[in-house]
């Protein structure tokens, strides 16, 4: 049986707990969902902060979460506004470097404890890099306490001053009803992309720099020579796109882009493979998605993606497309190969934790932080 709050077992009123996003990461907004469901089946009353869209794409309200409309910003009107709703708050917790800094710059003067979690390992060069470690100095001096999704993370947390500093992964959580299209067979997924006589390869990403699209469309080219040519699907929208469609019809290259898409499950479950060219994300949603699918991974030795997928992918030198299109043409060309990931993409993704074990642990530390004090 699911532990409960211990405020609800000890017959205190309900936690309050007001969970804090950005908006800008699929993977943290879909880990707030996840914890708020979990939180209020345990008893907890839940506020998530995050943008209007946050919410309409990840349903918060939908399991029983009050959702409280922030923009991302800043700026004192956004902050006021989070002040505003931490007010009678037991425990604040933020997903992400920005949101974190916002909640800290929001609970300025007041003894609630702050629950900070880092997902991700932000990047920036020249001045910027300087600004980065001041902020992240600032966010760890004012939490309680810093959770990490990697052990990396953790580090870095520690190395910026944090006082309490701990490992907690996250579990991917399922897709939710209304977050993604009934299902329907792999042959009509496959269909609609038009690869029903050809191999299917999907990527999701935004289209953002640094993700290695254009690795990716580098290494399409070499696929051209195939028979059949296989079909290169990238799910995602962002500031590339036109300058990626561009380059696309230029070359005549086997690449579609479909954006952003609610049915990822679907896609990833038609694929014949799955590329991740480049990510920076703690814990990659879309390896944990493709594990989970037993789709085999072909992924940029990056991050912590060896870490997470230990020998359960293919994994190729950042940036290099000569070395992904060879791993992928190999892979295309050796199914017993793909069995063996599938095989082992099963089991690694039962050694992470699940989600009712991700809100176990969370739960244990709000349950530390806020536990009445004895007397005298």
């Amino acid at each position: 049986m699911s532990p409960v709050s211990s405020h609800v077992s000890h017959g205190l009123s309900p936690l309050h707990t007001v969970q804090v996003l950005g908006g800008g990461n699929a993977g943290s907004s879909a880990h707030v969902r996840s914890l708020a469901a979990g939180l209020v089946a345990r008893g907890v009353r839940v506020t998530v902060c995050a943008p209007v869209e946050a919410d309409r794409a990840y349903g918060f309200t939908g399991v029983g979460a009050k959702h409280v409309p922030v923009p991302r910003s800043s700026d004192p009107v956004s902050v006021a506004m989070l002040r505003t709703a931490c007010a009678d708050a037991d425990l604040v917790h933020a997903h992400g470097l920005h949101a974190s800094f916002r909640a800290a710059l929001a609970l300025s003067g007041r003894s609630t404890p702050l629950v900070v979690t880092w997902h991700n390992h932000a990047h920036a060069e020249g001045p910027r890099a300087h600004l980065l470690r001041m902020l992240e100095r600032r966010v760890v001096k004012s939490a309680t306490v810093v959770l990490g999704t990697t052990s990396g993370l953790v580090d870095r947390a520690r190395g910026r001053g944090a006082r309490d500093a701990r490992l907690a992964a996250v579990a991917v959580p399922r897709p939710h009803a209304g977050y993604e299209h009934p299902e329907r067979p792999r042959s009509k997924v496959r269909a609609e992309l038009g690869a029903t006589e050809r191999p299917l390869l999907i990527a999701v990403a935004s289209l953002d720099p640094h993700r290695g699209h254009d690795v990716l469309l580098d290494a399409a080219r070499s696929w051209r020579r195939l028979d059949p040519v296989p079909l290169l699907v990238v799910a995602g929208e962002g500031p590339l796109r036109a300058a990626l469609q561009q380059r696309i019809e230029d070359e005549e290259l086997p690449v579609r882009l479909i954006g952003r898409r609610a049915d990822v499950a679907e896609l990833l479950a038609a694929a014949d493979l799955a590329l991740l060219p480049g990510s920076w994300e703690a814990r990659s949603v879309l390896a944990q998605e493709a594990l989970h699918a037993r789709v085999p991974l072909v992924a940029a030795r990056t991050g912590s993606i060896p870490e997470l997928v230990g020998e359960a992918g293919e994994l190729v030198p950042y940036r290099d497309a000569e070395a992904l299109a060879t791993a992928v043409v190999r892979l295309l060309d050796d199914p017993e190969r793909r069995e063996e990931l599938r095989e082992k993409g099963a089991r690694q993704a039962a050694t992470w934790p699940t989600e009712d074990e991700t809100v176990a642990q969370v739960l244990s530390v709000y349950d530390e932080l806020t536990q009445p004090q004895p007397l005298g």
